[in-house]
């Protein structure tokens, strides 16, 4: 889409020289044939630091923009970063694609669904009613029970297994809302990665990235009924137990475990071999490995432990 018809769209008096603009992407990871956005003044350092062709700014922030950089100017720049996702939103299927392509030795069931352009490695299992998206990518020797859906353009690496009814790839919880109280859609044009030997348990859902991938690493075990919200990354071997939440943009070190019905606040970032106790409630980043935690507000397991004791005796 050229800059000149995304001006238009967004309500922009942008009158310079256009160029085509080939998707849309964070400040930090933009090209120069794709546009981003800021929506807060703690983000000018990255402004500055960014290859993006063209920002969506307000009249704040637009000085900071790059002189290589071509600046849209907008009221509310999240509000019309919604408004745009939507342009760049990938067709949810695509006839246009080849068939599907099966590697040697893999079973597929006569009731499950593979859109066009997806690809199942050697010696897979896909069982009945399962939907592998357009462009989706399953690895070798991988198990998929019955139900799971796989959204367009997600990728599962080798030798997982993926319990019934889990969903993977569906779109991250995001939204602008204005002045008026309404809610704008943000298209979540990213997708999901999972790589090699993971388990992932029933009725588990893990979003998909707005931009870029929410990234499950190798040897990840997951259980039934979690929540991975979008842009997370998990570590290496990290065990996230029943009904455990994560917040949006949370990235977690290796051998992270997070205990039954603990959760994370967004954009948090936790140390590997962290341990949170179950009904944990993290609001902060975590910065030193090896700990264990409990309660909300969190605190060291062995501190919470004492703090339970004196409890139980005032209530004697």
């Amino acid at each position: 889409m050229n800059l000149k018809e995304i001006a238009k769209i967004i309500n922009s008096n942008f009158n310079g020289e256009g160029f085509e603009v080939t998707k849309m992407n964070t400040l930090k990871d933009a090209t120069k044939t794709e546009i981003s956005f800021v929506a807060n003044s703690k983000y000018i350092k990255e402004i500055q630091d960014s290859n993006a062709g063209a920002i969506i700014v307000d009249k704040h922030t637009k000085e900071y923009v790059p002189d290589d950089c071509l600046a849209l100017v907008v009221d509310s720049p999240y509000w019309q970063m919604a408004t745009l996702s939507k342009y760049f939103a990938p067709p949810i299927e695509d006839e246009t694609l080849p068939v599907a392509e099966i590697g040697e030795g893999s079973k597929i069931s006569a009731k499950a669904e593979i859109a066009n352009g997806a690809k199942i490695g050697k010696n897979s299992t896909i069982m009945a009613h399962v939907y592998i998206g357009a462009e989706a990518v399953i690895g070798d020797n991988t198990i998929i029970y019955p139900n799971v859906t796989v959204y367009r353009d997600c990728k599962i690496g080798s030798d997982c297994i993926i319990h019934a009814n889990t969903t993977i790839g569906s779109d991250g919880f995001g939204f602008a809302t204005n002045k008026l109280g309404q809610h704008r859609k943000i298209y979540q044009n990213g997708n999901v990665v999972i790589e090699d030997d993971v388990e992932i348990g029933s009725s588990t859902t893990i979003d998909r990235a707005v931009f870029g991938s929410t990234l499950i690493k190798t040897g990840v075990r997951i259980d039934n009924l979690v929540q991975v919200g979008h842009n997370c990354v998990i570590g290496e071997y990290s065990v996230l137990v029943a009904q455990a939440g994560i917040s949006g943009s949370t990235t977690m070190g290796r051998n992270v475990v997070m205990g039954g019905q603990s959760a994370t606040a967004g954009h948090l970032s936790i140390a590997p071999f962290t341990t949170m106790a179950a009904r944990s409630g993290v609001t902060k980043s975590i910065k030193d490995s090896g700990l264990t935690f409990a309660g909300f507000p969190l605190m060291e397991h062995k501190i919470w432990l004492k703090l339970q004791a004196k409890i139980a005796r005032l209530l004697k």
